[in-house]
């Protein structure tokens, strides 16, 4: 196991433990990890507890029909945008019921564009105490797999802000 996978694991299991010791459920929205972050949790022994359900979501369509994420923020922004990823983690969180929702949407490469090069991850998050936010992270064209893994950690430190906050609220 690498550093990167050690520190994954870590993660995983301060949230699973944060979130059953306040009560709440976890749901997941991902794209470019294709179910990564899902997968990270659910290593965890007891993370059912925790974990209510994940939604692969790689299409657009995939996006429109399981997380009611809105065609036209697609036509207009693209779906790896602060607009997808925000709508994505709302989605999640109503469909599910889950009390906070992480979403994932990015390009891991290769290729990209101009505007929306390899390396760049939107995420999204939405609680039941009222707090949605977005988080841009721009990582560059580091490798397919290293970005897919730097998305996993960045998803899992969202959610566990999203569990100290509802645990606050």
């Amino acid at each position: 196991m690498n550093d990167l996978d050690s520190e994954i694991s870590a993660l995983a299991i301060r949230l699973v433990e944060i979130a059953k010791s306040a009560n709440l459920r976890l749901a997941t929205a991902e794209s470019c990890t294709g179910g990564l972050v899902g997968g990270a949790i659910t290593r965890v022994p007891g993370s059912s507890d925790a974990y209510d359900r994940g939604y692969i979501t790689y299409s657009n369509t995939a996006k429109i029909d399981s997380l009611k994420v809105d065609p036209d923020l697609i036509a207009e922004f693209g779906a790896v945008s602060r607009d997808v990823a925000r709508e994505m983690a709302l989605g999640a969180r109503a469909e599910s019921g889950a009390d906070i929702a992480v979403s994932i949407t990015g390009i891991a490469g290769p290729g990209g564009s101009e505007f929306k090069p390899a390396g760049l991850v939107w995420f999204g998050l939405a609680t039941s105490h009222e707090r949605v936010e977005t988080r841009e992270l721009n990582l560059g064209d580091i490798g397919r797999d290293e970005v897919r893994q730097a998305a996993v950690r960045q998803a899992l430190e969202l959610l566990i802000s999203g569990v100290e906050h509802c645990r606050t609220a």
